[in-house]
């Protein structure tokens, strides 16, 4: 039976790796992002047989809702889901720091998430299913000023607080935890840091454990040279 994966911020960088990834293990999948147009040249990419492009912005819930009907309607199940979409801070620090960026963030890293979860928890409980969230080290460590940081940590919080909430009927949650990661997140490559691929294969190692085996975090690391 074709397992079933849902995917925000899925048209570029983490999420887009993971999708190919999943794509590859045999697995069907609803990608959401924003950009429609990007994530129509990644859904055409990966087949149109076994994905499902979902155009929308993570802050508006009833669209997610929405997408998570038309996945299952296309699909038959929900076995499991990325909340991946993130935002960051366009400048350090909170004296210095932008109150619409503030928003954004809230509303995609904090809001939109929860939003995800809310969603797609209905159909996971149905297969006992996977909820994976992307943290970050910045949500492990207290970072001078940064907003973006606290939102993580809000993540990371959450994501003890669904593990209980989902062994109650059988479901896990995961908290994917990577360091810097070479994505368009940044404005310039970081040719040091970890590989959108190499987050990918955590989420996959997380997603294919048996059912009775939980992940409660993979936090992984730009090796020191």
């Amino acid at each position: 039976m074709t397992k079933v994966l849902l995917i925000t911020g899925a048209s570029t960088g983490i999420g887009a790796a993971t999708a190919r990834a999943a794509a590859a293990a045999g697995w069907s999948l609803g990608l959401v992002a924003r950009s429609a147009e990007t994530l129509g040249e990644l859904a055409q990419e990966l087949g149109a047989e076994r994905t499902l492009a979902l155009p929308l912005d993570v802050a508006d819930a009833e669209a997610q809702a929405a997408a998570v009907t038309a996945l299952v309607a296309r699909f038959g199940r929900l076995d499991a889901a990325f909340a991946n979409a993130g935002v960051g801070s366009t400048a350090p620090g909170i004296e210095s720091g932008d109150l619409a960026n503030w928003r954004a963030m809230i509303d995609t890293n904090v809001f939109g998430l929860l939003a995800t979860a809310r969603a797609a928890l209905p159909e996971l409980r149905k297969t006992q299913g996977r909820l994976l969230l992307t943290g970050s080290r910045a949500g492990r460590t207290a970072i001078k000023g940064s907003v973006y940081g606290a939102t993580k940590w809000f993540v990371h919080g959450l994501a003890a607080n669904l593990v209980e909430e989902m062994k109650e009927w059988g479901g896990s949650c995961t908290i994917i935890a990577p360091g810097m990661t070479d994505t368009p997140f940044f404005d310039s490559p970081k040719p040091d840091a970890l590989r959108p691929e190499d987050v990918a294969a955590a989420v996959m190692y997380a997603l294919e454990q048996p059912a009775r085996v939980g992940i409660g975090e993979v936090y992984l690391m730009p090796r020191q040279s």
